[in-house]
């Protein structure tokens, strides 16, 4: 049985092929839950409060072919929610940051840690569709149908996040290499 075949039967109501089809998709669901809820735990919740809400909502799936968009765009929103849900409950000054994990970024650490920093400075619709493309891989069509808004929108919205990361890479080496500068004026002089 296809996937179309197992989405239409998981929306008649069939609970294995419903199951079944879930299991195609559990690998890249929990790596965007983990993207946004930043634990393991947090992440396997909102996985499930999705399963639950998908199952709810089953017989409004009108496409089957698009059924794996239709889970990760509701696998999203409840994530939204719960991190939402969380800022009304932490005391202000007291919220935790935001870190992507596991960026692929080659080289040494210090360098991991400024691209996460980079990315969680970024505001969170900008850094959404940072984490969809260069971190879950999807396209722009892909990141446009999640998110339901047009391609030119996703684009406009990917360019200027890149654009503010690089302002802010360019800004963070002219204070290096002023500090730089500085040190090496001094030792000059003492030496």
């Amino acid at each position: 049985m296809d996937l179309h075949e197992l989405a239409a039967k998981s929306r008649d109501g069939d609970e294995e092929a419903f199951i079944e089809r879930l299991h195609v998709d559990k690998h890249r669901m929990y790596s965007i839950a983990y993207s946004y809820m930043r634990n393991e735990a947090d992440a396997l919740d909102a996985v499930q409060e999705t399963v639950s809400r998908v199952w709810a909502k089953r017989k409004t799936l009108r496409q089957p072919e698009y059924f794996t968009t239709w889970v990760i765009r509701i696998l999203i929103r409840v994530c939204m929610d719960e991190r939402k849900k969380r800022k009304r409950e932490l005391p202000s000054g007291t919220e935790e940051m935001d870190i992507i994990t596991k960026v692929a970024v080659a080289g040494d650490p210090a360098q991991k840690i400024d691209m996460e920093n980079l990315v969680t400075a970024l505001p969170p619709k900008y850094r959404m569709v940072i984490v969809l493309k260069y971190y879950r891989d999807l396209t722009i069509t892909e990141i446009a149908e999640l998110l339901d808004r047009p391609d030119g929108t996703i684009r406009t919205w990917l360019n200027k996040a890149l654009k503010m990361m690089r302002v802010e890479t360019q800004d963070k080496e002219e204070i290096d290499h002023a500090l730089h500068n500085r040190r090496v004026g001094t030792s000059r002089i003492k030496g």
